[in-house]
């Protein structure tokens, strides 16, 4: 705001009140000995002007709760008499005390209470009355539930569940639970006592669903299957947030499945609901390539506005027609209100060749788990519980390229979010979907202008040659972009005979098919690697288990190396290199291998700051702040060795972090030691949605053991728990009197 505005008050009140002064004075300032001082003090008291002149400014916007500053926003909380959440929920606080009336006028209502779960706590959710699902005695007189793929089992109403369709067990347990129960009185705990007549159920969506263009998919054991994972992982897609929020008050409805950020299941790509209206019809006949006979349009008219629930259903109305009319009803009669529709349209895309989409009618979901694709004459079966893709018939060309959507908790590593505030100016030709990154690709730039070079999508790139001689270079990913860097060889960056240099990676995903490394050489005064995934190994989806790692290895003399908003494999220091500081912050470093230090940096300091670490460390100073270092599993039972091994426990501090019993850390405060991590993290999988998210069953000593009362390890700064609290207590606030939420974690 104040200093910041480029509003130019503060030159304006420099030369009105230089002009104040006499001329005499001011030209004795130009010829003292020590020239300019007057100027200066005169600019100063300028600067507070506009300082004043700006805040008599924002008084007019400080009446408004969407315009005002932060700290405006209790006195007009009083006003409308709420009562505030945490002021660290600044996005949350604002939003609470805009709509307070609102809430007010609407409270009690499921509308209201699941509004609360984006405004408060900024995430997705839906809420269920679970007296709803309380099982009874089945009457004659109930209607029969109406039974569909897409949408119902056979379960009657308020009855008991019939196992026999597969789609209504996979429902179970979640926000739409097709089954009823018997009630369960018990204290809610995790998944048991829900189901009784005050609970409300609040089921949770906390994780991100962000979209990927343009990506190349990784080849599977034949030329006809691929994975969505351009490194070869299989990795569940997700659905794209499609809720639509431009419905008035009478038009409401709770989300459906497919709209909600979510893993996508195979079943809810596959739902597909169908419509033949008149305008399909005559588009039918009036398309002079798919000649459809009077006789068969007359056919057709019949089956109007029946609504099919399966292309099994569609197929056996509409009896035998050419293959390409098919088609074309298949296309034409796809409801937008289903599944398939929704997602094909924002979450899925699959390209053969540049403008060459796959059409929904030839998309199939399946099960691809052993690579089996059901014969047909063409089409795609896509399995989104893996990430998997195989054709049928033909091969795709070499231009096959996917579009689709993944989950992760925070902005930290390679991804598609916004990286704006970082992004530089490139100084070359930006790179698109390279064989190969050589080494002029990458600019040397000089001490006092920095050489970008910037990769344009989120292809995958080839081997990156060496590089040797930078002065101050960033190779950056465009904004919004996942590019993936496929090393052929270790990747060596290095200084040559500049001392000084500067280097920063932006925003790239870096990995191979054996164990490489990006080895930094030289002499540098900064490194910086800057939401990057240095890859850190682990199964791909051909089953292979040792998935190697990227290593990064330091052979270079650096003063400050800075690893900020990243996901990296083990840093090891080799001879001759030095590291004389290393910030690890908002950032997770794994060693899949026990044996191999994640930080092995027996000289320097480190500074630690909201990280989580799987493995040992092995380091001489330490700092950290709400650091989460746990080490790998190893067989057998615990106690495991301790993780963190410190040389010197006199100098730096171990605040409001948490390390494996045994570590040797340097003046813990407020830092539990624990034991057995196994079940503490949703996943230790690079590439799963949960990733490093701290599960339901950690200690509550890591769940809200921060310094703000957030959680400790990587995602500390999301202050989930802050969050939660806020939307337990808004919850309390508007829901009807005598109920009890029931909070369920889904993502």
């Amino acid at each position: 705001m104040g200093n910041q505005a480029n509003d130019k008050f503060k030159i304006y009140f420099a030369e009105k009140l230089w002009e104040l002064i006499p001329a005499f004075y001011r030209e004795e300032d130009g010829l003292a000995e020590n020239p300019g001082v007057l100027r200066s003090i005169v600019e100063i008291v300028a600067g507070q002007a506009a300082y004043l002149r700006r805040s008599n400014d924002r008084l007019w916007d400080d009446q408004f709760v969407d315009l005002c500053d932060s700290w405006a926003i209790p006195y007009i909380a009083d006003l409308v008499g709420t009562r505030l959440v945490s002021s660290l929920n600044l996005r949350g606080r604002r939003v609470d005390v805009a709509k307070t009336i609102y809430y007010r006028r609407r409270k009690g209502t499921l509308r209201v209470l699941e509004e609360l779960i984006s405004d408060i706590a900024g995430w997705d959710g839906v809420v269920v009355e679970e007296f709803r699902r309380l099982a009874r005695t089945f009457h004659a007189l109930d209607p029969k539930p109406p039974a569909g793929f897409g949408r119902f089992t056979v379960t009657p109403a308020g009855g008991y569940a019939d196992l026999r369709p597969p789609r209504g067990a996979e429902l179970a347990d979640g926000p739409f639970d097709e089954y009823f129960y018997s009630p369960d009185l018990r204290k809610q705990h995790g998944r048991d006592g829900r189901y009784n007549i005050p609970k409300l159920g609040f089921h949770l969506y906390r994780l991100p669903s962000r979209e990927l263009h343009g990506v190349v998919p990784m080849p599977g054991p034949d030329n006809l299957s691929f994975t969505f994972d351009p490194s070869g992982r299989d990795v569940p897609l997700f659905m794209g947030r499609s809720r639509g929020e431009d419905f008035g008050w009478e038009a409401w409805r709770s989300s459906r499945e497919w709209e909600l950020p979510a893993p996508m299941r195979c079943r809810v790509l596959g739902h597909a609901e169908y419509v033949i209206h008149e305008a399909l019809i005559r588009g039918l006949i009036d398309d002079p390539s798919l000649s459809l006979s009077q006789t068969s349009a007359d056919a057709l008219r019949k089956l109007r506005n029946i609504t099919f629930t399966s292309e099994a259903a569609l197929r056996r109305s509409v009896g035998a027609l050419p293959n390409n009319v098919m088609r074309a009803i298949l296309q034409g009669a796809l409801i937008e209100d289903c599944g398939k529709s929704v997602l094909l349209a924002k979450s899925v895309r699959v390209e053969t060749a540049p403008g060459v989409e796959v059409k929904s009618d030839l998309i199939a979901s399946g099960n691809l788990i052993n690579w089996t694709v059901p014969p047909a004459t063409d089409g795609l079966v896509i399995d989104p519980e893996l990430g998997r893709l195989g054709f049928r018939g033909n091969a795709p060309g070499p231009t096959l390229k996917v579009d689709y959507n993944y989950g992760f908790s925070a902005d930290i590593g390679a991804g598609s979010y916004d990286r704006s505030a970082f992004i530089e100016t490139p100084t070359a030709p930006v790179l698109f979907n390279s064989a190969a990154i050589r080494a002029q690709d990458i600019g040397f730039g000089t001490s006092s202008v920095k050489a970008v070079t910037q990769l344009g999508d989120s292809s995958t790139f080839g081997g990156a040659a060496n590089k040797s001689g930078i002065r101050n270079t960033q190779v950056q990913a465009a904004n919004f972009e996942r590019p993936y860097v496929r090393l052929a060889s270790n990747w060596q960056l290095g200084s040559g005979p500049n001392t000084g240099s500067f280097m920063t990676l932006d925003g790239l995903w870096i990995g191979g098919a054996s164990a490489f490394s990006l080895v930094l050489r030289g002499n540098f005064e900064q490194v910086t690697i800057r939401h990057c995934t240095l890859d850190p190994g682990g199964v791909d989806a051909q089953g292979i288990p040792n998935f190697p790692p990227l290593t990064l290895v330091i052979e270079a003399a650096i003063q400050h190396l800075v690893i900020d908003h990243s996901i990296t494999g083990p840093i090891s220091i080799q001879s001759p290199g030095v590291v004389e500081k290393l910030t690890v912050q908002d950032s997770i470093v794994q060693s899949i291998n026990p044996a191999v230090a994640a930080i092995d940096m027996p000289t320097g300091e480190v500074e630690m700051f909201r990280t989580t670490v799987f493995g040992a460390i092995k380091i001489d100073r330490l700092n950290a702040s709400e650091a989460l270092i746990v080490g790998q599993p190893l067989p057998g039972t615990p106690p495991f060795p301790g993780s963190a091994n410190v040389t010197d426990t006199q100098n730096g501090c171990f605040r409001f972090s948490a390390a494996l019993e045994g570590s040797r850390v340097p003046h813990p405060y407020e830092s539990p030691f624990i034991t057995d991590t196994n079940h503490f993290f949703t996943s230790r999988i690079f590439g799963q949605p949960g990733y490093a998210q701290l599960s339901e069953t950690a200690l509550q000593g890591l769940l809200t053991g921060a310094e703000n009362g957030s959680e400790i390890g990587a995602f500390s700064s999301l202050l989930n728990p802050i969050r939660l609290e806020g939307l337990r207590a808004k919850v309390d606030e508007f829901m009807p009197f005598g109920l009890i939420p029931v909070f369920i974690f889904e993502t």
